[in-house]
């Protein structure tokens, strides 16, 4: 499994062709990837930093999103006109932990 974290800032000149272009990726990369996108989230910070959160299943797909030619375009043209900033981590996943239990809800004044 692989975890990609982008970070970015938009820029002044990141207009409507930006959201459309955002819209049209999304749908995109879940068609190449399919189950092998495993989950997606965005988060916008109070400053407008924003972090997209991406948990993917093997390099294979993960090498097709990033040689399709309709993103290379869409990079592109974050690197030219979107982005005032961005970084991006690409990183192999080798040990995951979790747990679904939800704890209840504790009065502060009794111990755990």
């Amino acid at each position: 499994m692989f975890v990609i974290l982008f970070k970015s800032r938009l820029s002044d000149q990141a207009g409507e062709d930006y959201y459309t272009t955002e819209e049209h990726m999304r749908e995109r990369v879940r068609a190449i990837a399919g189950t092998d996108l495993l989950e997606v989230k965005h988060y916008t910070a109070e400053d407008g930093e924003r972090l997209a959160v991406v948990l993917w299943e093997n390099a294979e797909t993960l090498e097709k999103w990033r040689a399709d030619p309709e993103h290379q375009v869409a990079q592109q043209l974050g690197r030219e006109r979107w982005y005032s900033f961005y970084e991006l981590y690409v990183a192999e996943v080798v040990r995951t932990s979790s747990s679904n239990a939800v704890d209840e809800a504790t009065p502060s004044d009794e111990p755990r």
